[in-house]
C-alpha cells in the first residue's frame, strides 16, 4: 500500500505497513491536511478523526523517513530527522521517495491520497 503526499510541486511517496492504524488512515483518504514543523524533527498534521490503534505496540523508535501516528494527540508524523523511542507512537510506514522535499519545507498544505497503479 502506497500513499502520496503532494504539496506545491513536490510529491512524497510512502509505503505503508499492513496494520490496523495504517488501514484506518487509508479509509480516510483522500485528505487535505495542514502540516507544520515540530521540534525541527518531523512534520505533523491532524486527520479529521483519530485513527484506530488496536493491536498496536506500546511505542516505536522512529528513524529518518518514518511515518507514524502519535495516539495521544491524534497526529500523523513524517520524520525527516532521527528520534528516540516514544510511547504511544505507532509505525505507519516509510517514505520511499521525496524525503529531501520534506526536510526543506516549513509549513504546507498537502493532499494525501492512495497511489494507484
Amino acid at each position: 500500500m502506497q500513499i502520496a503526499v503532494k504539496f506545491d510541486d513536490q510529491t512524497i511517496i510512502a509505503e505503508l505497513e499492513d496494520n490496523a492504524t495504517s488501514r484506518d488512515l487509508l479509509a480516510q483518504l483522500p485528505l487535505t491536511l495542514s502540516f507544520e514543523d515540530y521540534h525541527a524533527t518531523e512534520k505533523i498534521a491532524y486527520p479529521p478523526r483519530k485513527l484506530a490503534t488496536s493491536e498496536a505496540p506500546d511505542g516505536y523508535d522512529p528513524s529518518v523517513g518514518t511515518i507514524a501516528y502519535y495516539a495521544p494527540w491524534g497526529n500523523i508524523a513524517l520524520f525527516y530527522k532521527d528520534f528516540g523511542y516514544s510511547k504511544s507512537l505507532v509505525n505507519l510506514g516509510r517514505i520511499v521517495s521525496g524525503l529531501d522535499a520534506l526536510a526543506k519545507a516549513r509549513t504546507f498544505k498537502a493532499t494525501v491520497e492512495r497511489v494507484t497503479d
